[in-house]
């Protein structure tokens, strides 16, 4: 009898011990899980505070927590490197045009297309199409792309208070060659003032859209506006050379800085020391640039190009990916999800706690508080939605509007969709991509003649394996537009 009653015992034993640890893994089922998010931005000291707030919300809206891990911005791109070759375990990360695509084409980033006619049905349908159309490489989505401008519009920014104490016409500018008499008029009559303004990033505005993302633009283009199917190296072409040839005429002419070619000046917007200058715009650009300005000056622009046009670059500028890694895709989809697509939550990441950071007026727009401009600044591009964000006081009522008309204006670019893939031409690109940086700064501030430089360029692109790296990219690119077109 003993002996059975300890059988019992040692059984009962057993099955509370088996239910101990099926209460375990419940308990650790049940657990909330927080996801790893690299952001890109200059970390701020209210992270923590507003990401408090943020999960509160999440927790109770989808079951999931959020840990944002901000990186600086010179850092940022070095630092994801290093976390995505090693293959650390995390869940979203901003990405951005060529990065993106790079990524995406090496199996970082968790292809998102099974999860958003479900996890992301709500971004999916909120989100401009086109954005999708960008943001799909080799025929998957692996990011949420931002949704802002769609279109890219380069304009000459010029300061309005010279331009009205001169009597001048900016209307009448329709080409880079225009702006000569402007030019010539400030030069010799306003000695603190430079004409053109721009440091060694600056280049002209060119009617081509670069088909490898670089800081300095690799040769690699297709025309913008005109569907002939040809990839051409862009810096010899007809049109750019005569833009080559008037800029380093202005050079000639001290419309700019000698140093132009190595200067790292930012030429702020709160010096008043440039007349003319060229900037990518959106809708209501010009809000933005007066208050840099501090109030010494005002501005007015003129378009280079008289329609928004989207490329590769204008819709991939801002993604959040999902990473292969992740242990938890569909609660970083259903959080990116709900950033995009609930109004709360994104003001909130963005521009904090009301009350702490920000503070709403009566007629729903709302204004900075201390907090927010000294402890939570945040890159709101490369956050998602914009259509969302509240205004602030200064801000038009019709926005939005706005920016839904400048969309609904853009033309698509004949590149846009076309991902090349370098891996039969790496070596190659590497050699041409050191060739250009040694070649074009020069060449894109006007500091060397293009007649003499262009022919030692030529050489150094073609020793690099320029042609076998232009066949490699047509042939591509003949396949992408005969897919495109069945």
């Amino acid at each position: 009898m003993r002996k059975k009653l300890a059988l019992v015992l040692s059984l009962l034993g057993v099955t509370l011990a088996l239910g101990a640890c099926g209460s375990d893994d419940k308990a650790s089922g049940d657990e909330v899980p927080t996801l790893k998010w690299y952001m890109i931005g200059t970390p701020q000291k209210d992270t923590d505070k507003v990401m408090k707030e943020v999960n509160k919300y999440t927790e109770k809206k989808i079951g999931v927590k959020v840990d944002m891990v901000q990186v600086d911005w010179g850092d940022y791109g070095k630092r994801m490197q290093t976390v995505i070759n090693s293959g650390e375990t995390f869940d979203i990360c901003y990405t951005a045009a060529g990065e993106y695509v790079t990524y995406a084409q090496k199996g970082a980033f968790q292809p998102l297309d099974k999860y958003l006619n479900k996890e992301g049905k709500d971004m999916k349908e909120a989100l401009n199409p086109v954005l999708w159309d960008g943001a799909t490489v080799d025929g998957e989505i692996y990011g949420v792309p931002s949704n802002k401008e769609v279109g890219e519009q380069q304009v000459y920014v010029f300061n309005e208070d010279l331009v009205k104490k001169y009597n001048m016409d900016i209307s009448q500018v329709k080409n880079f060659e225009d702006l000569e008499p402007m030019l010539k008029t400030i030069k010799e009559n306003e000695p603190s003032i430079t004409p053109i303004g721009g440091n060694k990033d600056f280049k002209p505005a060119f009617n081509y859209d670069f088909l490898i993302d670089n800081a300095v633009p690799l040769p690699f283009s297709v025309s913008q506006t005109e569907e002939n199917g040809k990839i051409v190296n862009f810096y010899d072409q007809k049109d750019s050379m005569a833009t080559l040839r008037t800029l380093h005429s202005y050079y000639q002419a001290g419309y700019m800085n000698k140093d132009i070619a190595t200067s790292t000046d930012p030429w702020s917007y709160d010096k008043e020391n440039w007349f003319v200058r060229i900037e990518k715009y959106q809708p209501c650009a010009e809000n933005v640039w007066n208050k840099n300005t501090g109030g010494k000056y005002t501005v007015v622009t003129q378009p280079i190009n008289e329609v928004p046009i989207i490329k590769n670059s204008s819709v991939t500028g801002a993604i959040q990916a999902v990473s292969v890694t992740s242990k938890h895709p569909e609660e970083a989809v259903k959080f990116l999800n709900l950033l995009n697509t609930d109004e709360y939550l994104r003001n909130l990441v963005d521009k904090g706690i009301e009350g702490t950071h920000y503070k709403e007026l009566e007629d729903g727009k709302i204004e900075d508080l201390p907090a927010r401009v000294e402890n939570y600044s945040m890159p709101t591009y490369a956050l998602g939605n914009h259509f969302i964000l509240k205004l602030y006081e200064d801000e038009p009522n019709d926005k939005w509007e706005q920016f839904k008309q400048f969309n609904k204006e853009s033309v698509a670019s004949p590149g846009l969709g076309f991902y090349f893939d370098p891996k039969e031409v790496r070596t190659e690109i590497a050699s041409i991509t050191n060739v250009c940086n040694e070649f074009a700064p020069a060449l894109l501030t006007g500091t060397v003649d293009p007649d003499e430089y262009m022919p030692k360029f030529k050489k150094k692109l073609d020793d690099a394996g320029m042609d076998k790296v232009m066949k490699e990219m047509q042939d591509q690119y003949d396949a992408y537009l005969a897919k495109k077109t069945k």
